[in-house]
């Protein structure tokens, strides 16, 4: 849906918020597309809810294409199914949010739904014929963190994608858990960090593995310590980083580069870690009743977002990826050249093209286009009295001091095709 930036109740901001330090919560501020509701709490403004969504419809493809069934499980969660995982004692995770009706039954906010979603497969998994099995979902989490910080990297309350696999057997899981590996390559891709981004060997946490993995993106404002081995396209977390590790993965301490990175993604394989105490069982095709074996899979979407910013942006502001862009072409008017630019930005809707208007009178040229470098669309074009000497516009790609004249049917031409 095209948009003018004179109708966006948001405005961008010169200055970064004083209780902000790291960069993509400033930059997200300033632009206006987030909002700070508290520390580790942000609403997503018109702008930065496109770019989630965006995320979101990316994530959704290559979950489907690897066989994901989605749906949309509670927030609230029962006591009962995580005493019996021996997960809700806050002694042993800590990070609860949890609440009571006015019946004074207890539940929690879920942090994650492992437990939640095995209980509910009970209902649905009886027999090796219902098996294997892929449900996901895009769902708010809660997470009462100690030190929320780093803007959206660590927050209390965010949008993840969690989907879940039961397997047959541990042969049948290793299959699945490297689809998922190759779905998560291509989501990285398709955001625009693949390059940055390396499967990293991970502690196992408190799942009952010896390890999992993390895809971890590099940059300069990361929580994480990683050594990468560039040619190998793999790393290691600082946390499991030793001479076993290095063995098994075949690599030397030399052929390593150490690396701040931040984790935009994580896969476990749980084994009968939740099957079991919650009697998750099938029956196999001899009768024979066995455990269901389990694995999960994250992607936190806001923690995803605040990474490409990290990673990307330069001096003057945000650059997206043309596939998250809220906004594939941010078109300018400027003085003079009122009446034409209106009709261009009429033929760029007709063609059905991604693009924010900035039809403001009262903003100089300069302004103008420092809020385009801020706001990072992909394309600015700029239509003013100058070019349209030439029946022309202006464009330049975010990120590259090039810049082209095109006609105006040349520029249509050009771009109608490519819709976000």
């Amino acid at each position: 849906m095209p948009m003018r930036v004179s109708q966006l109740f948001t405005k961008t901001r010169h200055e970064a918020p004083r209780d902000e330090a790291s960069k993509n919560a400033q930059l997200l501020i300033r632009g206006g597309f987030i909002h700070k509701e508290m520390a580790g709490v942000y609403t997503y403004l018109p702008l930065g809810l496109r770019v989630l969504k965006n995320i979101e419809h990316i994530i959704r493809e290559e979950m489907d294409a690897i066989g994901g069934q989605e749906m949309a499980m509670t927030a609230l969660q029962e006591k009962d199914v995580w005493e019996r995982t021996g997960r809700w004692d806050d002694a042993v995770v800590d990070n609860w949010f949890k609440t009571r009706l006015k019946n004074d039954t207890e539940l929690g906010l879920a942090y994650t739904h492992e437990p939640a979603i095995a209980a509910l497969m009970k209902d649905f998994i009886s027999s090796y014929r219902d098996l294997p099995t892929y449900p996901y979902q895009f769902q708010t989490k809660f997470r009462n963190e100690l030190r929320a910080k780093s803007g959206l990297f660590r927050g209390r309350e965010f949008l993840m994608k969690d989907l879940y696999s039961f397997s047959r057997t541990p042969e049948e899981l290793d299959e699945f858990y490297e689809k998922a590996i190759s779905a998560y390559r291509k989501i990285f891709d398709r955001l625009g960090i693949g390059t940055k981004t390396y499967l990293t060997l991970a502690s196992g946490g408190t799942f009952g593995t010896a390890f999992s993995h993390e895809f971890q993106t590099l940059t300069r404002a990361g929580e994480d310590t990683i050594y990468v081995h560039q040619e190998k396209n793999i790393a290691i977390n600082n946390e499991v980083m030793n001479e076993d590790t290095m063995k098994m993965l075949g690599v030397k301490k030399s052929e390593l580069i150490e690396e701040k990175s931040i984790e935009v993604g994580n896969i476990y394989k749980l084994g009968t870690f939740y099957s079991e105490p919650l009697n998750l069982t099938y029956k196999t095709e001899s009768g024979e009743e066995r455990p269901v074996i389990m694995g999960s899979y994250g992607i936190g979407l806001g923690r995803v977002m605040g990474t490409v910013v990290e990673a990307l942006a330069d001096d003057k502001g945000i650059v997206w990826p043309e596939a998250i862009a809220p906004y594939r072409i941010h078109l300018i008017s400027l003085k003079g050249a009122e009446k034409r630019a209106e009709e261009l930005y009429a033929s760029l809707q007709s063609a059905r093209i991604s693009v924010l208007y900035d039809d403001r009178a009262d903003c100089t040229a300069g302004e103008k286009f420092s809020d385009a470098d801020l706001l990072g669309m992909p394309i600015r074009v700029v239509v003013s009295k100058k070019t349209l000497e030439q029946e022309s516009v202006e464009v330049r790609k975010r990120g590259s001091d090039e810049v082209t004249l095109l006609s105006i049917t040349e520029f249509i031409t050009m771009y109608a095709g490519k819709i976000i």
